[in-house]
This record gives structure tokens, C-alpha cells and sequence, in this order.
């Protein structure tokens, strides 16, 4: 118990401290992008440093490895993406109607948004945690089931960037709506494979006599929350509204906002 309560404490501290970070950058470079840039390293750093940690004095087995792989390697990938992304803007629009709504109290504001950010991402590190010490030494058919859903969500997601990255720099495409390969079947395609990548910490966390294996549930709970409902999905589709207007309207009209579904026929292109 004491084990668990002091990582979590220790995971608690360092998302607070790396988030405070992201604000400082903020502030002084005026990009709102880095925020999110920053956010993915410091969950991909404290999730490998908690799959890592040590118990009872004994180095990481291979399931710990294992674990901490994973969420390094969806770590570098998306962050490289976020930041490759944010060099070529001047400001996140999602961050910047915030700021703008906030006025005068926009720092202040940003501050304690970004703390509960850090707060919000707790249980997903800790999900990582739990799955990594579960108390057995070798690697189960689970685990690389586990393993495999995760790669399965990167590959996904760098697909869905991709495909909305070709379409964006197409000049014909001025002013379109992306709607091609996996954008056709969801409004939010990397989103759900962002999602679904973190399903694979339950696959890992969940065994027989591990009560803290519920634990791993938070993450596909609470990612699939700021994604859908939080920080995700609501400010970038009324950003989205703002700049397509009706041709975005009748996106939403035949397209799933999250899940990969067939596009609803009958509805205008």
C-alpha cells in the first residue's frame, strides 16, 4: 500500500512540476502549441520513470521494460508530431480563445488550467504504474496483447496525422474540410486512436489477486473524458465551426464525431 500511495505522490509532484514548465513557456514564447507539446513528453517521462520504479529493492523485470517502452515510444512519436506541428504556427486556436475569453486574468488563468491538466493526468500515469508492477515476473500472452493494441493506436494515429497533413497542403484543398481515408469514417480519427492505444494498460494491469490492476481502467476512462468532453474534441470543433461554418456543419452531419463508422448516406459532401 505504502508502496503505491508514495508513487503516486511522486507522480502527482512531477506532472504539477512539468506542467508549471509548459506554463513558463507559454508565457514566454506566446504559443499556446508547446503546452500540449510539453504535456506529451512529461507523461511519456513520468510514465517511464513510474514503470521503472522499483519494487521492494529489486531492478525492473521485464514486464516493467516492457511497459516503459510503450509509453516512451507513443511519447516520442506523438511530441515529435505536436512539436513539428507548433513551429509552424503562431498559436494554438483552441488555447488562444481561452486567453482571449480570460483577458487581463489569461496568466493567472492558464496557470491553474494547466495544473488541473497536470491533475487530470494523474490516473493515466498512474494506470501506467500499476500495470507495470504487476506482481508476476514473466511476461504473459496479455502483455503482448497488451503491447500489441498500443502499437495498433500509434500506428493509427501517425496514419490519421498524416492523411490530414497531405490534405492541408494541398492547395486545392483551401478551405475544404478534410473528409479522406479514416477522416471519411470519424471526425476525429487520431483522437480515437489516441484513445484506444490506452487500453492496452488495462490489458496489462488487470490479473487475478492485483486489486490495484482496476487502477489501469482510469486511463482509457479519464482519456477517453478529456478527449470527448474536455480538452479535445468541444474547442476544436467550435473552432472548426468558426472557420468552415456550414461545410463543417454538414462534416457533422455525416460523419461519427469519435468511433470509425460508415459515413451516414443521403447527407451533402
Amino acid at each position: 500500500m505504502a508502496m503505491f500511495l508514495g508513487g503516486l505522490a511522486a507522480i502527482a509532484l512531477s506532472l504539477a512540476i512539468l506542467m508549471a514548465l509548459a506554463w513558463g513557456v507559454r508565457e514566454h514564447t506566446g504559443n499556446s502549441g508547446w503546452v500540449d507539446t510539453i504535456w506529451t513528453f512529461a507523461v511519456g517521462l513520468t510514465g517511464a520513470g513510474a514503470a521503472l520504479w522499483p519494487l521492494a529493492g529489486e531492478g525492473p523485470n521485464a514486464r516493467q521494460w516492457l511497459v516503459a517502452g510503450l509509453i516512451a515510444l507513443w511519447s516520442i512519436r506523438l511530441g515529435t508530431h505536436i512539436a513539428i506541428r507548433t513551429k509552424g504556427i503562431t498559436d494554438d486556436p483552441r488555447y488562444a480563445a481561452f486567453a482571449a475569453e480570460w483577458g487581463l486574468n489569461a496568466p493567472r488563468r492558464m496557470f491553474i488550467f494547466l495544473q488541473n491538466q497536470a491533475l487530470g493526468s494523474v490516473p493515466l500515469v498512474f494506470a501506467i504504474f500499476v500495470a507495470a508492477h504487476v506482481p508476476e515476473q514473466a511476461l504473459r500472452v496479455q502483455d503482448v496483447l497488451g503491447a500489441a493494441i498500443l502499437l495498433i493506436g500509434i500506428a493509427g494515429e501517425a496514419l490519421a496525422d498524416a492523411q490530414l497533413r497531405r490534405f492541408r497542403h494541398d492547395p486545392a484543398n483551401e478551405g475544404r474540410v478534410c473528409d479522406v481515408g479514416l477522416w471519411r469514417w470519424s471526425r476525429h480519427p487520431n483522437y480515437f486512436f489516441e484513445w484506444l492505444g490506452w487500453l492496452a494498460y488495462p490489458v496489462i494491469g488487470l490479473a487475478s489477486g492485483y486489486p490495484w490492476g482496476w487502477a489501469s481502467l482510469l486511463a482509457p476512462i479519464f482519456m477517453y473524458w478529456i478527449l470527448v468532453h474536455v480538452t479535445g474534441i468541444p474547442p476544436l470543433e467550435a473552432q472548426m465551426l468558426r472557420s468552415r461554418g456550414e461545410r463543417y456543419r454538414a462534416y457533422q452531419s455525416r460523419t461519427s464525431m469519435f468511433f470509425p463508422l460508415p459515413p451516414r448516406e443521403g447527407m451533402a459532401a
